[in-house]
Protein backbone atom coordinates (compact mmCIF):
# COMPACT_ATOMS: atom_id res chain seq x y z
CA UNK A 1 0.00 0.00 0.00
CA UNK A 2 2.74 2.19 0.77
CA UNK A 3 4.17 1.92 -2.70
CA UNK A 4 1.03 2.85 -4.15
CA UNK A 5 0.62 5.72 -1.85
CA UNK A 6 3.94 7.53 -2.93
CA UNK A 7 3.11 6.39 -6.60
CA UNK A 8 -0.19 8.71 -6.24
CA UNK A 9 1.42 11.64 -4.38
CA UNK A 10 4.39 11.54 -6.88
CA UNK A 11 1.88 11.59 -10.01
CA UNK A 12 -0.52 14.34 -8.23
CA UNK A 13 1.67 16.77 -7.85
CA UNK A 14 2.49 16.86 -11.57
CA UNK A 15 -1.30 16.82 -12.67
CA UNK A 16 -2.11 20.19 -11.81
CA UNK A 17 -3.90 22.09 -14.63
CA UNK A 18 -5.09 18.57 -16.60
CA UNK A 19 -8.69 19.95 -16.04
CA UNK A 20 -7.60 22.84 -19.07
CA UNK A 21 -6.56 21.17 -21.40
CA UNK A 22 -7.99 19.99 -24.47
CA UNK A 23 -10.05 17.22 -23.73
CA UNK A 24 -10.61 15.31 -27.50
CA UNK A 25 -8.91 11.74 -26.41
CA UNK A 26 -11.82 11.36 -23.96
CA UNK A 27 -14.05 10.95 -26.56
CA UNK A 28 -11.74 8.23 -28.32
CA UNK A 29 -11.19 4.21 -26.87
CA UNK A 30 -8.66 3.43 -24.91
CA UNK A 31 -6.93 1.53 -28.12
CA UNK A 32 -6.89 4.38 -29.52
CA UNK A 33 -5.29 6.59 -26.77
CA UNK A 34 -2.99 3.84 -25.47
CA UNK A 35 -0.99 4.03 -28.90
CA UNK A 36 -2.47 5.60 -31.95
CA UNK A 37 -2.79 9.71 -30.21
CA UNK A 38 -0.12 12.27 -31.80
CA UNK A 39 3.68 11.48 -30.37
CA UNK A 40 3.81 15.00 -29.16
CA UNK A 41 0.58 14.20 -27.01
CA UNK A 42 2.25 11.56 -24.57
CA UNK A 43 4.66 14.10 -23.22
CA UNK A 44 1.23 16.18 -22.16
CA UNK A 45 -0.22 16.44 -18.91
CA UNK A 46 -2.94 14.62 -19.64
CA UNK A 47 -0.84 11.78 -20.76
CA UNK A 48 0.87 11.80 -17.15
CA UNK A 49 -2.73 11.59 -15.90
CA UNK A 50 -4.07 8.74 -18.14
CA UNK A 51 -0.96 6.99 -16.60
CA UNK A 52 -1.63 7.77 -13.12
CA UNK A 53 -4.54 5.33 -13.64
CA UNK A 54 -3.04 3.13 -16.03
CA UNK A 55 -0.55 2.46 -12.75
CA UNK A 56 -3.27 2.56 -10.27
CA UNK A 57 -5.01 -0.45 -11.89
CA UNK A 58 -1.82 -2.66 -12.85
CA UNK A 59 -2.11 -5.54 -10.84
CA UNK A 60 -0.39 -6.65 -8.16
CA UNK A 61 0.73 -9.77 -10.63
CA UNK A 62 2.02 -6.97 -12.95
CA UNK A 63 -1.02 -7.31 -15.94
CA UNK A 64 -4.09 -5.68 -16.43
CA UNK A 65 -7.64 -6.64 -16.59
CA UNK A 66 -9.00 -5.76 -20.24
CA UNK A 67 -11.74 -3.61 -21.88
CA UNK A 68 -11.25 -1.05 -18.97
CA UNK A 69 -11.16 3.06 -20.13
CA UNK A 70 -7.95 3.77 -18.23
CA UNK A 71 -8.30 7.18 -19.66
CA UNK A 72 -11.14 8.00 -18.35
CA UNK A 73 -11.31 10.35 -14.82
CA UNK A 74 -11.35 8.39 -11.87
CA UNK A 75 -13.45 9.00 -8.29
CA UNK A 76 -11.46 8.92 -5.49
CA UNK A 77 -13.95 5.86 -4.45
CA UNK A 78 -13.01 4.45 -8.19
CA UNK A 79 -9.40 4.39 -6.61
CA UNK A 80 -9.93 2.98 -3.46
CA UNK A 81 -11.83 0.19 -5.05
CA UNK A 82 -8.71 -1.01 -7.37
CA UNK A 83 -6.31 -0.56 -4.40
CA UNK A 84 -8.37 -2.77 -2.48
CA UNK A 85 -8.52 -5.68 -5.69
CA UNK A 86 -5.15 -5.75 -6.94
CA UNK A 87 -4.93 -8.72 -5.14
CA UNK A 88 -7.35 -9.93 -6.27
CA UNK A 89 -7.89 -13.06 -9.90
CA UNK A 90 -5.08 -12.31 -12.47
CA UNK A 91 -4.51 -10.46 -15.25
CA UNK A 92 -4.52 -11.23 -19.24
CA UNK A 93 -3.92 -10.72 -22.58
CA UNK A 94 -6.90 -11.03 -24.50
CA UNK A 95 -8.73 -8.00 -26.41
CA UNK A 96 -5.08 -6.52 -26.39
CA UNK A 97 -5.02 -5.71 -22.40
CA UNK A 98 -1.16 -5.72 -20.89
CA UNK A 99 0.58 -5.44 -23.98
CA UNK A 100 -1.43 -2.05 -24.43
CA UNK A 101 -1.03 -0.56 -21.08
CA UNK A 102 2.86 -1.48 -21.54
CA UNK A 103 2.31 0.21 -25.07
CA UNK A 104 1.02 3.26 -23.64
CA UNK A 105 3.32 3.36 -20.39
CA UNK A 106 6.67 3.05 -23.15
CA UNK A 107 5.18 6.12 -24.91
CA UNK A 108 4.96 8.27 -22.33
CA UNK A 109 7.95 7.10 -20.63
CA UNK A 110 9.82 8.33 -24.22
CA UNK A 111 8.42 11.54 -23.88
CA UNK A 112 8.57 12.39 -20.19
CA UNK A 113 10.95 9.62 -18.32
CA UNK A 114 9.53 8.66 -14.72
CA UNK A 115 10.98 6.31 -12.75
CA UNK A 116 7.33 4.68 -11.60
CA UNK A 117 6.42 4.50 -15.44
CA UNK A 118 9.19 2.31 -16.23
CA UNK A 119 8.81 0.14 -13.48
CA UNK A 120 5.47 0.01 -14.10
CA UNK A 121 6.24 -1.77 -17.94
CA UNK A 122 9.18 -3.61 -16.24
CA UNK A 123 6.78 -5.56 -14.25
CA UNK A 124 4.42 -5.84 -16.98
CA UNK A 125 7.06 -7.62 -19.04
CA UNK A 126 7.79 -9.69 -15.80
CA UNK A 127 3.89 -10.53 -15.63
CA UNK A 128 4.34 -11.81 -19.33
CA UNK A 129 7.24 -13.80 -19.15
CA UNK A 130 5.83 -15.77 -16.11
CA UNK A 131 3.04 -16.42 -17.60
CA UNK A 132 4.62 -18.37 -20.38
CA UNK A 133 4.43 -22.09 -20.41
CA UNK A 134 6.67 -24.52 -20.46
CA UNK A 135 6.00 -25.08 -23.90
CA UNK A 136 6.35 -21.41 -25.65
CA UNK A 137 2.90 -20.65 -25.43
CA UNK A 138 0.32 -18.22 -23.51
CA UNK A 139 -2.90 -18.15 -21.72
CA UNK A 140 -5.61 -15.57 -22.21
CA UNK A 141 -5.65 -15.58 -18.42
CA UNK A 142 -2.34 -15.70 -15.93
CA UNK A 143 -3.03 -17.52 -13.24
CA UNK A 144 -5.87 -19.67 -14.58
CA UNK A 145 -9.16 -19.69 -13.71
CA UNK A 146 -9.79 -23.04 -12.23
CA UNK A 147 -9.16 -26.89 -13.70
CA UNK A 148 -11.19 -26.77 -17.42
CA UNK A 149 -11.52 -22.79 -18.23
CA UNK A 150 -11.01 -21.99 -21.98
CA UNK A 151 -8.58 -19.23 -20.31
CA UNK A 152 -5.72 -21.33 -19.91
CA UNK A 153 -5.56 -22.97 -23.04
CA UNK A 154 -3.05 -21.49 -25.51
CA UNK A 155 -4.97 -18.91 -27.10
CA UNK A 156 -4.21 -17.42 -30.79
CA UNK A 157 -7.62 -15.72 -30.66
CA UNK A 158 -8.17 -12.00 -31.88
CA UNK A 159 -4.03 -12.02 -31.39
CA UNK A 160 -3.62 -13.15 -27.95
CA UNK A 161 -0.70 -14.94 -27.66
CA UNK A 162 0.87 -12.58 -31.43
CA UNK A 163 0.16 -9.82 -29.42
CA UNK A 164 2.48 -10.38 -26.27
CA UNK A 165 5.16 -11.85 -29.09
CA UNK A 166 5.46 -9.12 -31.03
CA UNK A 167 6.30 -6.29 -28.34
CA UNK A 168 8.84 -8.87 -26.66
CA UNK A 169 10.34 -9.33 -29.82
CA UNK A 170 10.34 -5.05 -30.42
CA UNK A 171 11.74 -5.27 -26.57
CA UNK A 172 14.54 -7.36 -27.65
CA UNK A 173 15.69 -5.65 -31.09
CA UNK A 174 15.47 -2.19 -29.26
CA UNK A 175 12.51 -0.51 -31.58
CA UNK A 176 12.13 3.12 -30.85
CA UNK A 177 9.20 2.60 -28.49
CA UNK A 178 11.11 1.19 -26.15
CA UNK A 179 14.94 2.52 -26.55
CA UNK A 180 14.33 5.26 -23.90
CA UNK A 181 13.36 2.62 -21.58
CA UNK A 182 16.99 1.10 -21.54
CA UNK A 183 16.27 -2.17 -20.26
CA UNK A 184 19.07 -4.36 -18.94
CA UNK A 185 20.40 -7.27 -20.75
CA UNK A 186 19.18 -9.76 -18.89
CA UNK A 187 15.19 -8.72 -19.63
CA UNK A 188 16.01 -8.72 -23.12
CA UNK A 189 17.67 -12.16 -23.03
CA UNK A 190 14.54 -13.40 -21.68
CA UNK A 191 12.58 -12.13 -24.14
CA UNK A 192 14.61 -13.41 -27.04
CA UNK A 193 14.35 -16.77 -25.27
CA UNK A 194 10.86 -16.24 -24.96
CA UNK A 195 9.97 -15.77 -28.41
CA UNK A 196 11.95 -18.33 -29.52
CA UNK A 197 10.28 -20.59 -27.28
CA UNK A 198 6.92 -19.08 -28.57
CA UNK A 199 7.38 -19.70 -31.71
CA UNK A 200 8.50 -23.42 -30.99
CA UNK A 201 4.90 -23.42 -29.62
CA UNK A 202 3.47 -22.15 -33.07
CA UNK A 203 4.98 -25.05 -35.30
CA UNK A 204 3.97 -27.23 -32.67
CA UNK A 205 0.89 -26.19 -33.08
CA UNK A 206 0.09 -26.07 -36.81
CA UNK A 207 -2.62 -28.73 -37.22
CA UNK A 208 -1.26 -31.43 -39.71
CA UNK A 209 -3.38 -32.59 -41.99
CA UNK A 210 -1.97 -35.85 -44.58
CA UNK A 211 1.45 -35.07 -43.40
CA UNK A 212 1.05 -31.08 -44.51
CA UNK A 213 0.89 -28.17 -42.30
CA UNK A 214 -1.76 -25.57 -42.57
CA UNK A 215 -3.28 -23.64 -40.46
CA UNK A 216 -4.20 -23.52 -36.46
CA UNK A 217 -7.17 -23.19 -34.27
CA UNK A 218 -7.89 -20.17 -32.33
CA UNK A 219 -6.80 -22.56 -28.73
CA UNK A 220 -4.81 -25.10 -28.52
CA UNK A 221 -4.90 -27.55 -25.39
CA UNK A 222 -1.75 -26.50 -22.93
CA UNK A 223 -1.23 -30.00 -22.76
CA UNK A 224 -1.60 -32.04 -25.59
CA UNK A 225 -1.57 -29.19 -28.31
CA UNK A 226 -4.63 -30.03 -30.24
CA UNK A 227 -7.27 -27.79 -31.00
CA UNK A 228 -9.76 -26.79 -28.24
CA UNK A 229 -13.01 -25.19 -28.08
CA UNK A 230 -13.53 -21.82 -25.69
CA UNK A 231 -16.41 -19.87 -25.34
CA UNK A 232 -19.99 -22.30 -26.43
CA UNK A 233 -20.01 -20.65 -29.97
CA UNK A 234 -16.12 -21.01 -30.41
CA UNK A 235 -15.36 -25.00 -31.20
CA UNK A 236 -12.22 -26.59 -32.17
CA UNK A 237 -11.62 -25.45 -36.11
CA UNK A 238 -9.41 -24.39 -38.71
CA UNK A 239 -9.51 -20.38 -37.80
CA UNK A 240 -9.30 -18.26 -41.33
CA UNK A 241 -8.90 -15.27 -39.01
CA UNK A 242 -6.56 -16.16 -36.09
CA UNK A 243 -4.49 -18.28 -38.29
CA UNK A 244 -3.12 -14.70 -40.18
CA UNK A 245 -1.53 -12.98 -37.46
CA UNK A 246 0.53 -15.95 -36.34
CA UNK A 247 1.72 -16.00 -40.00
CA UNK A 248 2.04 -12.38 -40.19
CA UNK A 249 4.76 -12.99 -36.88
CA UNK A 250 6.43 -15.81 -38.54
CA UNK A 251 7.17 -13.56 -41.84
CA UNK A 252 8.63 -11.45 -39.54
CA UNK A 253 11.54 -13.65 -38.36
CA UNK A 254 14.58 -13.06 -40.13
CA UNK A 255 16.88 -15.59 -41.06
CA UNK A 256 14.07 -18.16 -40.64
CA UNK A 257 14.61 -21.88 -39.90
CA UNK A 258 13.36 -24.47 -42.73
CA UNK A 259 10.65 -25.29 -40.21
CA UNK A 260 9.07 -21.59 -40.29
CA UNK A 261 9.43 -21.72 -43.76
CA UNK A 262 7.55 -24.49 -44.37
CA UNK A 263 4.82 -23.65 -42.10
CA UNK A 264 4.57 -20.43 -43.67
CA UNK A 265 4.00 -21.99 -46.89
CA UNK A 266 1.73 -24.44 -45.58
CA UNK A 267 -0.63 -22.32 -44.49
CA UNK A 268 -0.12 -19.87 -47.42
CA UNK A 269 -1.22 -22.65 -49.62
CA UNK A 270 -3.94 -23.14 -46.95
CA UNK A 271 -5.24 -20.12 -47.42
CA UNK A 272 -5.34 -19.95 -51.39
CA UNK A 273 -7.22 -23.24 -51.37
CA UNK A 274 -10.31 -22.26 -49.00
CA UNK A 275 -10.49 -18.94 -50.09
CA UNK A 276 -14.30 -17.67 -50.94
CA UNK A 277 -14.82 -15.50 -53.87
CA UNK A 278 -17.88 -14.18 -55.22
CA UNK A 279 -19.40 -13.09 -51.77
CA UNK A 280 -19.74 -9.96 -49.63
CA UNK A 281 -21.26 -9.52 -46.24
CA UNK A 282 -24.38 -6.91 -46.36
CA UNK A 283 -25.89 -5.22 -43.50
CA UNK A 284 -29.76 -4.39 -43.60
CA UNK A 285 -32.68 -3.58 -41.50
CA UNK A 286 -34.89 -6.50 -40.27
CA UNK A 287 -38.84 -6.05 -40.85
CA UNK A 288 -38.93 -4.65 -36.93
CA UNK A 289 -36.41 -2.32 -38.18
CA UNK A 290 -33.43 -3.93 -36.42
CA UNK A 291 -29.93 -4.74 -37.64
CA UNK A 292 -28.78 -7.85 -39.23
CA UNK A 293 -26.44 -9.50 -41.28
CA UNK A 294 -26.85 -11.47 -44.65
CA UNK A 295 -24.34 -12.78 -47.24
CA UNK A 296 -24.61 -11.55 -50.81
CA UNK A 297 -23.27 -13.11 -54.51
CA UNK A 298 -21.15 -10.02 -56.08
CA UNK A 299 -18.43 -11.58 -58.53
CA UNK A 300 -16.50 -8.30 -57.96
CA UNK A 301 -16.51 -9.07 -53.96
CA UNK A 302 -12.79 -9.33 -52.44
CA UNK A 303 -12.15 -12.76 -51.27
CA UNK A 304 -13.06 -13.71 -47.89
CA UNK A 305 -12.34 -16.67 -45.30
CA UNK A 306 -14.44 -18.46 -42.88
CA UNK A 307 -13.55 -17.23 -39.40
CA UNK A 308 -13.79 -21.16 -38.38
CA UNK A 309 -13.41 -24.06 -40.84
CA UNK A 310 -14.81 -27.44 -39.34
CA UNK A 311 -11.65 -29.86 -38.73
CA UNK A 312 -13.41 -32.48 -41.15
CA UNK A 313 -15.58 -31.38 -43.86
CA UNK A 314 -13.03 -28.03 -44.27
CA UNK A 315 -15.61 -25.94 -44.74
CA UNK A 316 -16.66 -22.77 -42.72
CA UNK A 317 -19.23 -23.17 -39.83
CA UNK A 318 -21.80 -20.62 -37.29
CA UNK A 319 -22.98 -21.43 -33.89
CA UNK A 320 -25.41 -19.89 -31.78
CA UNK A 321 -24.61 -19.84 -27.84
CA UNK A 322 -26.02 -23.74 -27.94
CA UNK A 323 -23.05 -24.48 -29.27
CA UNK A 324 -24.54 -26.26 -32.05
CA UNK A 325 -22.70 -26.62 -35.80
CA UNK A 326 -24.35 -24.50 -38.86
CA UNK A 327 -23.23 -24.30 -42.37
CA UNK A 328 -24.63 -20.83 -42.96
CA UNK A 329 -25.22 -17.75 -41.43
CA UNK A 330 -28.45 -17.77 -42.12
CA UNK A 331 -29.41 -20.36 -39.64
CA UNK A 332 -28.12 -19.25 -36.74
CA UNK A 333 -29.74 -16.61 -34.77
CA UNK A 334 -29.67 -12.60 -35.23
CA UNK A 335 -27.79 -12.47 -31.80
CA UNK A 336 -24.86 -14.68 -33.04
CA UNK A 337 -24.95 -13.22 -36.70
CA UNK A 338 -24.81 -9.58 -35.96
CA UNK A 339 -22.31 -9.68 -32.94
CA UNK A 340 -19.43 -12.18 -34.38
CA UNK A 341 -17.06 -11.69 -36.80
CA UNK A 342 -17.87 -15.30 -38.92
CA UNK A 343 -16.31 -13.79 -42.49
CA UNK A 344 -12.60 -12.08 -42.52
CA UNK A 345 -10.33 -10.61 -45.11
CA UNK A 346 -7.20 -10.70 -42.75
CA UNK A 347 -5.45 -13.65 -44.79
CA UNK A 348 -5.58 -11.12 -47.95
CA UNK A 349 -2.86 -9.45 -46.02
CA UNK A 350 -0.22 -12.89 -45.83
CA UNK A 351 -1.50 -13.28 -49.45
CA UNK A 352 -0.11 -9.62 -50.03
CA UNK A 353 3.51 -10.55 -48.49
CA UNK A 354 3.52 -13.66 -49.72
CA UNK A 355 6.09 -13.34 -52.88
CA UNK A 356 8.23 -11.05 -51.72
CA UNK A 357 8.46 -12.92 -48.21
CA UNK A 358 9.60 -16.11 -51.38
CA UNK A 359 12.08 -13.79 -52.65
CA UNK A 360 13.64 -12.70 -49.19
CA UNK A 361 14.20 -16.39 -48.15
CA UNK A 362 14.93 -18.13 -51.15
CA UNK A 363 11.70 -19.87 -52.10
CA UNK A 364 11.99 -20.88 -56.30
CA UNK A 365 9.61 -23.18 -56.51
CA UNK A 366 5.86 -21.89 -57.40
CA UNK A 367 2.99 -22.16 -54.41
Amino acid sequence: MKIFLVILGWLTVLFTGVAGQDKDYLDKNWKEVSTKMPEKWYGSDAALAVAENVLLCQKEIGGWAKNEPYHHPMSEKDKALVIAARHEAGATIDNGATTMEMRFLAKVYDQQGGEVIKEGFVKGLDYLLEAQYDNGGWPQFYPKRGEGHYSAAITYNDNAMVNVMVLLKEVYEGHKDFKALTLSAELKDRARAAIDKGVTCILNTQIIVEGKPTVWCAQHDAETLEPVKARSYELPSFSGGESTGVVLLLMSIENPTDEVVAAVKGAVEWFETYKIEGLRIQWFEDEGGDPDRMVVKDPDATPLWGRFYDLEKVVPFFCDRDGIKKWSMAEIGRERRTGYGWYTDKPSAVLKKYPEWRKKVGLNEPL
